[in-house]
């Protein structure tokens, strides 16, 4: 099958909120709002909620209400054990986002009882904003993309109906997707993988425009775009992914997951999205954060200031003190001191406000959700070579004990979250 790419040069640049800058610049003429006015000439005032009425798609089923503009959520991803919604109301959040692995276990068993979706469902029942993304995690499995009119699509099909019945109508947005390129093997990363996407898309579309034909309250969005920072990341097929989503008015935009080391890393990312999106069409970042500049950091030595008030040996690295944390969780006030005292965390302690405005000062992002809580996953295993995931959630759960009926938190990231829900 051909490409089908309508393909822009990156005339735009990285936006200069990718830059190191002062608080002061920050507050002043913020770069992304230079990306903005480069890329997006008509793009909507950045907001940190419910926005502009889009335009409706041309067939049955499209969405109603306002659509979501600069929204902030949380996302749980596929394990929501150890949220609870009053974590999210202390947050004054008011999106809850989570993942379904399209697995055959949804064959036989009710997908509303899948604990991603029940807790999605029960979310959408208490009042929040729900997004759930489809995942098919065809790599981890071992298997092959089906081809489309083979019996394997048609019981991914069959899968994805089932899903549907229980959340079309239910949930605010549904990501087709969740993260493709990671989730297929490395040689079908092409064109295959744009044909099988493509192929559940139309399937997905067609099942709203038949079981809602008078308007939907679901909104469509294809899935997540990875490591767009770097080059090799970007390729013919994800230049499709992006053309499918301008030609489809039923589709109104694409997710984002800028896992990076840097801001100015996060700046390539989105400048490639917007400068390619067509006027209308919206993101949305449903993951984030600096996980690979924190991965760099492992092997670092404790702070020594940290080493000497907590009487640990000044040899001790920062995967241990962590893995410590882990199995004892630590006081509050320590685990604020260890990240303050931390130069490689320190550094980018204004991380998540300066992420969030950039995403906002585009004028095309629905909604970002960032990590809620620290999940089994994240620890299971922890060593040397772990991924500190663990490092980005807003309550550290697991990494600080509850103390007089609170829950812990990273602060920073917690205080952060909380002041822009109100800028």
């Amino acid at each position: 099958m051909r490409y089908e790419s309508s393909a822009r040069p990156d005339t735009c640049g990285t936006p200069s909120l990718a830059r190191p800058t002062s608080r002061r610049r920050l507050l002043g003429v913020s770069g992304a709002a230079l990306l903005t006015a480069a890329c997006t000439p008509t793009a909507g005032k950045p907001s940190g909620g419910e926005g502009s009425v889009q335009p409706n798609a041309e067939s049955g089923g499209a969405p109603t209400g306002e659509a979501p503009n600069g929204a902030l959520g949380v996302n749980f991803n596929e394990d929501p054990s150890d949220m609870n919604f009053a974590q999210v109301k202390a947050l004054s959040a008011k999106w809850v986002r989570g993942f379904v692995p399209m697995t055959d276990d949804l064959d036989t068993h009710d997908p509303g009882r899948q604990r991603a979706l029940a807790r999605l469902l029960d979310a959408s029942g208490n009042g929040f904003k729900t997004i759930l993304s489809l995942k098919f995690p065809f790599l981890s499995l071992g298997q092959s993309l089906p081809k489309v009119g083979s019996k394997e699509m048609e019981a991914q099909l069959k899968r994805v109906d089932r899903v549907l019945d229980a959340v079309m109508g239910k949930m605010d947005i549904l990501t087709i997707g969740n993260e493709p390129w990671l989730e297929t093997r490395k040689d079908e990363r092409d064109a295959r993988l744009n044909v099988f996407y493509e192929h559940v898309a139309e399937h997905v579309i067609a099942y709203r425009r038949k079981k809602f034909p008078h308007g939907c309250r679901t909104r469509l969005y294809m899935g997540a775009l990875n490591r767009l920072e770097a080059k090799e990341g970007r390729t013919q097929a994800t230049e499709r992914w992006v053309t499918f989503v301008n030609r489809k008015p039923e589709i109104e935009g694409l997710d984002i997951h800028p896992h990076v080391d840097s801001l100015q890393a996060a700046g390539r990312y989105v400048q490639y999205v917007v400068s390619r999106l067509d006027q209308g069409k919206k993101f949305l970042a449903t993951e984030f954060s600096l996980v690979q500049h924190w991965e760099n950091h492992m092997d670092d030595k404790v702070p020594a200031a940290y080493a000497e008030k907590y009487e640990v040996p000044p040899n001790t690295r920062v995967w241990q003190v962590i893995g410590n944390a882990i199995e004892k969780p630590f006081p509050q006030k320590k685990w604020d001191d260890f990240l303050a005292m931390s130069p490689w965390f320190a550094s980018h302690k204004d991380y998540l406000t300066q992420q969030v405005r950039m995403f906002r000062e585009t004028g095309k992002l629905a909604v970002a959700t960032y990590g809620v809580v620290q999940i089994e996953s994240m620890e299971s295993g922890w060593g040397a070579d772990k991924k500190p995931w663990i490092l980005n959630p807003l309550y550290a759960n697991r990494t600080v004990r509850e103390e007089n009926g609170r829950t812990g938190r990273t602060t920073v990231w917690f205080d952060s979250f909380r002041a822009l829900q109100d800028s």
